[in-house]
């Protein structure tokens, strides 16, 4: 196989939205083609007993999964398996096609190991997403499905967006995830409030029995994160992922003034509304951690304040798709040093 320390030069001669389309038509080909990648899959994908737990009726053979955003539609699931991720997540998806925000609008802070993106929900739309995701599902690993409104859609009208989406998409995913905290659509975190939160799971769970989620972004205070997502488990929210990106800029160098920040200088922010949350909710509802995971130590911490499922996206791009491999190798060897037979012993240890 090619070793990604010799390529990542090349990618990064690249500009980075052109890297990610590099990196996309590679992954696409086990969708598209019969080349057999079954040596490359047996070698990197990890499903020791000791991760695997049972969750929204699926089962999780690993608890790293890819953070929307990547696929946004629908056309890596079994590329993205391949690498060794656990499950994923698809999206963001619109009702409608859109082309997202101007370019350039992704970035690469390569000292700080960070991107920056200002995508904006650029996606094929509904439908065409909803034809790829009826081709594969049920699928091996579960499939999460991210959801947001458009762009021109006003705020008024915003759950007329979601509940479109979840009508259409909510049997062709294990989970969903309401999308109301990305930087990169105009008006969107403002649909982070009680009026709206309140009438938007009503709504959902009217419509559907799947499990939905709550993606909440960084830029808030623990108090008000935790007050947020709270509010969304007791009105029907059966998880929260934290977090989205984060619009601190001062924590590069050379910030573009667009756009959100992920990879390792989210941690600590992400880490700590997580950590917030899972104060206030472990035991109550499932948490997923996203934001500078890239190392099973991280991950581990992440599990062990109480996430049962952690989520990677840029910390790929600098250490390569073999990181999920040995996150999970050196998951397993956390585990068994601190005398856990299943990681479900693990979850929420820290909370105990």
């Amino acid at each position: 196989m090619i070793n990604y320390d010799n390529i990542k030069p090349l990618l990064f001669k690249l500009e980075p939205e052109i890297a990610h389309h590099v990196a996309s038509y590679a992954l696409r080909l086990p969708n598209i083609c019969q080349i057999p990648f079954n040596s490359y899959l047996s070698s990197h994908f990890i499903s020791d007993d000791i991760l695997t737990q049972e969750l929204f009726g699926r089962t999780f053979l690993n608890p790293i999964g890819l953070g929307a955003g990547f696929d946004k539609n629908a056309t890596m699931i079994k590329g993205i398996q391949i690498l060794g991720f656990g499950f994923t997540e698809i999206g963001t998806v619109t009702p409608k096609a859109q082309a997202g925000n101007e370019k350039p609008r992704m970035f690469r802070h390569v000292q700080e190991e960070t991107i920056q993106n200002a995508m904006g929900f650029n996606n094929d739309g509904l439908l065409k997403v909803q034809k790829r995701l009826k081709k594969i599902y049920p699928f091996t690993t579960p499939i999460g499905v991210n959801i947001g409104k458009n762009k021109l859609t006003s705020e008024s009208e915003a759950i007329n967006d979601y509940t479109t989406l979840i009508k259409a998409l909510h049997t062709l995913g294990d989970y969903l995830v309401i999308n109301i905290s990305s930087p990169n659509t105009p008006g969107l975190r403002d649909l982070q409030n009680e009026e709206f939160i309140t009438r938007l799971f009503a709504e959902a769970k009217a419509i559907t029995d799947k499990p939905i989620l709550l993606k909440i972004a960084p830029d808030m205070t623990p108090e008000d994160a935790v007050a947020l997502t709270t509010l969304a488990v007791e009105k029907g929210a059966d998880g929260i992922i934290a977090t989205n990106t984060t619009i601190d800029y001062s924590l590069v160098k050379n910030p573009k003034e667009i756009g959100g920040l992920s990879g390792a200088v989210l941690k600590e922010k992400s880490f700590e509304i997580f950590e917030a949350i899972a104060k206030e909710l472990y035991g109550k509802t499932t948490l997923i951690s996203v934001g500078g995971i890239d190392s099973a130590q991280e991950a581990y911490k992440r599990i062990k304040a109480g996430a049962s499922l952690v989520q990677i996206y840029s910390g790929i791009i600098f250490h390569g798709p073999d990181m999920i491999m040995d996150i999970n190798k050196e998951l397993i060897e956390l585990l068994r040093a601190d005398g856990y037979s299943n990681i479900t012993e693990a979850i929420g240890s820290d909370r105990k």
